[in-house]
């Protein structure tokens, strides 16, 4: 893990990130994927698993607007672990829901190169889910993606640089920034 920044480092690194999406156009994104959502998981009764922690605001503003009974639990998993580059899968905690026979909607901030979601998607299957689909609050526009390709629901495409806001985080920073920021020089 990289060393901890100052408060001086963390405001520097705001006032000099380029502002991808406002709060009220995130808003906007989530309202539409619901209505996605709604209309392909209304009569499943999913799982919706938030991947922690970057899914955990994504997670906690999607599922009151689904208007349909679900279950929600959480699994956590990561590459990065503050770090800016991503490395081995590393398994912190799995649901504690059944997911035998069941759709599971798993949830994450950002589809990047898609390695650590296509290995939730993976276990999912692997214990027992009917069905499995994915939703990303926003998706990294790569040319070749090594990993899951795409999600089912996406809101939104930010270009291929660091971004940070609604959940993602810069070395482990800015999670709660309300808006979608690219890291200035990144």
């Amino acid at each position: 893990m990289e060393n901890q920044l100052s408060i001086e480092e963390i405001q520097n690194v705001l006032a000099k990130a380029d502002l991808l999406y406002t709060s009220d156009e995130v808003s906007v994104a989530l309202d539409n994927m619901a209505v996605d959502i709604q209309q392909r998981l209304s009569d499943h009764y999913p799982v919706c698993l938030s991947v922690m922690i970057g899914g955990l605001i994504f997670s906690g503003q999607l599922l009151p607007l689904l208007d349909f009974p679900l279950e929600i639990d959480y699994i956590h998993a990561t590459r990065y672990r503050g770090s800016t580059s991503g490395r081995d899968l590393h398994w912190m905690k799995y649901p504690t829901i059944s997911l035998e026979n069941r759709t599971v909607l798993v949830m994450d901030d950002i589809l990047d190169e898609g390695m650590t979601l296509q290995a939730i998607v993976k276990y999912c299957k692997e214990a027992g889910a009917h069905q499995v689909l994915t939703a990303v609050l926003v998706e990294k526009e790569l040319d070749n993606r090594p990993g899951l390709q795409q999600a089912d629901f996406t809101g939104l495409t930010v270009p291929n640089r660091y971004v940070f806001g609604y959940g993602m985080d810069y070395q482990g920073q800015l999670r709660y920034v309300p808006g979608i920021y690219a890291v200035h020089g990144l």
